[in-house]
């Protein structure tokens, strides 16, 4: 028996068909994030990454190294968001910067991108805004390099969500418009799937997302064209986006707590909780404390009661609990 060459200890062929057994599964685990949370797939998740890891000690085609970089960083960037979504920044920002490692020794500047965005989130999400900025630059910086016009879209309306939570309304109005027009220059042609998920319906999301940030950090009347994006956002998510739909029905609701239409407000929120009950995302409570200040701005109602004691019911917690964004 010949003894495998010392530069792949493992001496295990990888094909083209073994890349994209490991690409389907990464697509496979992602819908089940999407539809069901990070909960739904996480385990099983990192259980194949050790795995993956041992398909780059194998005898690769030169031609096919760039491929399997990237399918075994997509898995890693797929167990850092469903990480994060579970409420594990710690093991989310380990598997991103793997992530990041393998799809530059990929040449994959789209991915690098990718991996700033959801790293920047992670940051967003915690109230980390300059560290946020700081990855959505880098991110910007690597989609630049390869002119993908949806990775620089999906770059500029997060950092206008993170100027928004600096309270600078000019440049988060001017990075949602910088968003707009990159968006509308993207090519027709089908994304990566790891960028798939941003079209017509995430982009309203996030420009209603930004403008009710501006209307909690800077000025109420913000509100109103945010809760236009946001119902043309909650409208567009079907069945395979859950999550997103949730987390966009969300901020809905607090976008009309803070206009003051605390009937809408507690009807919206109401059945947010309802779904949020039933995913496994940890990210999805958590962002129900912003709906819970703007009620909280309204002691004396009703409706805001409602939706204090609902969030609260969902917590099994009393009403001082805080938690991140």
């Amino acid at each position: 028996m010949n003894e495998p060459p010392p530069e792949h200890p493992r001496g295990i062929r990888i094909g083209a068909g073994d890349i994209g057994r490991l690409e389907a599964a990464t697509r496979e685990f992602r819908a089940l994030d999407y539809r069901h949370g990070g909960g739904s797939c996480r385990d099983a998740v990192q259980t194949l990454v050790p795995y993956a890891e041992l398909m780059l000690l194998g005898v690769v085609q030169e031609s096919t190294v760039p491929r399997l970089c990237t399918a075994v960083a997509d898995l890693l960037n797929l167990a850092g968001w469903t990480s994060f979504d579970e409420g594990r920044p710690g093991a989310a920002l380990a598997a991103f910067g793997r992530a990041l490692e393998l799809a530059t020794a990929a040449g994959n500047d789209e991915l690098v991108a990718n991996v700033c965005y959801r790293v920047g989130r992670l940051y967003l999400h915690y109230d980390a805004v300059d560290e946020a900025v700081t990855q959505f630059e880098h991110g910007q910086a690597a989609a630049r390099r390869t002119n993908s016009m949806l990775a620089r879209a999906t770059l500029s309306v997060n950092l206008a969500w993170a100027q928004a939570m600096r309270g600078d309304a000019p440049a988060a109005l001017a990075l949602l418009e910088a968003g707009r027009d990159e968006f509308a220059a993207a090519p027709v042609a089908a994304p990566p799937a790891w960028a798939a998920f941003f079209g017509e319906t995430d982009l309203a999301a996030m420009i209603g997302t930004v403008r009710t940030e501006l209307a909690q950090n800077v000025d109420p009347r913000y509100s109103g064209a945010g809760i236009d994006a946001l119902v043309v956002a909650v409208n567009g998510y079907g069945p395979a986006m859950t999550r997103s739909r949730t987390l966009t029905q969300i901020w809905l609701a607090t976008g009309h707590a803070l206009a003051g239409n605390l009937d809408q407000a507690a009807r919206l929120g109401g059945a947010a909780i309802k779904v949020v009950a039933e995913l496994r995302s940890e990210r999805t409570k958590q962002r129900l404390s912003a709906l819970a200040a703007a009620a909280a701005r309204h002691p004396d109602n009703t409706d805001a009661r409602d939706i204090r004691e609902g969030i609260n019911r969902l917590r099994g917690t009393g009403p001082e609990q805080v938690v991140p964004r």
